[in-house]
């Protein structure tokens, strides 16, 4: 006997586009969130010297988990505005985000760190990138 698979349409496509959302948005808060953790096992301090006079300061879990939700929703909002105003939103939000995910490089060479820490924080940023762009990149259904 075939087994037949079924989907479940009792899930409005808004719903399932919400429930893909806040899912990514969270896998991204996650990776970030396990680098930190990884860091701390390895004993890597996350401290960072801006070099402008101020005091060199610790990127902390609370940090990096609301630094990260932060540009996951405005991530999440980009590509639903694009998914509005244009055809080609999975095109445009590709290089959107790969641009800015060059551009969040830019401090990892400006401030004092050691290398472990550029390192993590390098990862940290490729991590959240690889989630949010492997998702979002998706063109609607």
């Amino acid at each position: 006997m075939k087994e037949s698979l079924m989907t479940d349409t009792s899930v409005s496509p808004p719903a399932s586009r919400l429930r893909v959302g806040a899912l990514t948005v969270g896998g991204a808060v996650l990776a970030a969130a396990l680098l930190w953790t990884a860091a701390q096992i390895l004993d890597i301090d996350l401290v960072v010297d801006p070099g402008n006079g101020q005091a060199p300061s610790a990127v902390s879990l609370p940090l990096t988990v609301t630094f990260t939700l932060v540009v996951g929703l405005l991530g999440w909002g980009a590509r639903a505005l694009l998914d509005r105003f244009t055809r080609s939103a999975s095109v445009v939000w590709t290089v959107l985000a790969v641009s800015v995910l060059l551009v969040s490089f830019m401090p990892l060479f400006v401030f004092a760190a050691t290398g472990a820490t550029k390192t993590i924080l390098g990862l940290m940023h490729v991590a959240v990138a690889a989630v949010l762009i492997s998702t979002f990149s998706r063109r609607k259904p």
